[in-house]
């Protein structure tokens, strides 16, 4: 049987050979962005298939190079952050506040992805939060936003998630998780885009059974800020026309994927973010995609970081990010 998932990581190298990042980021000589496999990748394939064209020249210098690292796990996005390899990163909003309060001197740019998770399983008696009741549900990663926000949810509506349901954590990774339940081991899972799409079509008795964003929706009046596009200060400091033309170049890419969306699912394929293209057709969709500059959304931000804040104010590092988190 096929795998319906990638290699752990892919890395696409654009203007030139391969380089260490950890001995080239934040030298003049290479700008290093690392993101996700899933939502944060599709929004910017437009640029990530045409950084290398002269309609985005301007970005290099003759001794410029742009590597984009797609990982699958947002711990490994962290690890480059950590370690000063990546010049730029895309994330989840809470993990960008924690290295933030943590001393790690990203800046919040922008949010490029509105929510993405579901609530996917077999069980098509579930039609109202109520029916979850005695049920279990497996959920990656406890104390991560998909736990937390689910949590959350359940709370707002009425269910006690330490009572009246059992959350699973068996499976660590979006991957381990989606797997269990296209493979029938996991009756219901939360899982993130593009990853939802590939469960759905693996296991034909497994649906929908929630649109948590709609729920957040619901519940919040306003769009789930889940995912966050940093930068490195010092790389900010040094280099203001640069990050503004990544910017720029990120965001007209989110806008066309948007508005092509076939053109756009043949991209996801090429570079290996989803394997086939009735797939990527799909997740475009239902990964809410929108890139909007963070400083233009500062109470949004706020309000989403404060529910965290308020559930364990250490999953965003012990305290709300001062007024310098966003650029």
């Amino acid at each position: 049987m096929r795998k319906i998932f990638l290699p752990v990581c892919v890395a696409v190298l654009l203007f030139g050979g391969c380089r260490d990042a950890s001995q080239n980021a934040g030298e003049d000589s290479q700008i290093v962005i690392a993101t996700l496999k899933g939502p944060s990748s599709m929004g910017m394939i437009q640029f990530i298939d045409s950084i290398s064209t002269s309609a985005l020249s301007q970005i290099k210098s003759a001794h410029s190079l742009i590597k984009i690292d797609i990982l699958n796990e947002p711990m490994q996005v962290r690890k480059m952050m950590l370690d000063g390899s990546a010049d730029f990163a895309i994330l989840p909003t809470t993990m960008a506040a924690l290295m933030y309060n943590k001393g790690v001197d990203y800046r919040l740019m922008a949010i490029p992805v509105w929510g993405s998770l579901y609530l996917v399983g077999k069980d098509s008696t579930i039609t109202s939060w109520a029916h979850l009741r005695n049920k279990r549900i497996n959920v990656m990663g406890r104390g991560m936003t998909p736990d937390v926000l689910f949590r959350y949810l359940l709370e707002k509506n009425g269910i006690d998630p330490e009572t009246d349901v059992v959350l699973d954590y068996s499976f660590p990774t979006h991957i381990d998780l989606a797997n269990a339940v296209a493979a029938g081991i996991a009756d219901m899972g939360v899982v993130s885009e593009p990853f939802a799409t590939l469960v759905l079509d693996k296991n034909r008795d497994v649906r929908t059974l929630f649109d948590l964003n709609l729920e957040w929706d619901k519940l919040q009046g306003v769009a789930m800020a889940q995912t966050a596009f940093v930068v490195r200060e010092s790389f900010l400091r040094r280099h203001p026309q640069k990050v503004k033309q990544i910017l720029s170049a990120y965001q007209r890419s989110s806008l066309w994927v948007n508005q092509n969306l076939d053109s756009a699912a043949k991209l996801i394929v090429k570079y290996d973010i989803l394997p086939e293209h009735g797939l990527a057709l799909r997740s475009i969709p239902r990964s809410n995609i929108l890139f909007v500059p963070a400083a233009g959304i500062r109470e949004g931000v706020d309000r989403y970081l404060r529910i965290f804040y308020d559930i364990n104010p250490e999953i965003i590092g012990g305290k709300m990010p001062d007024e310098n988190f966003i650029n």
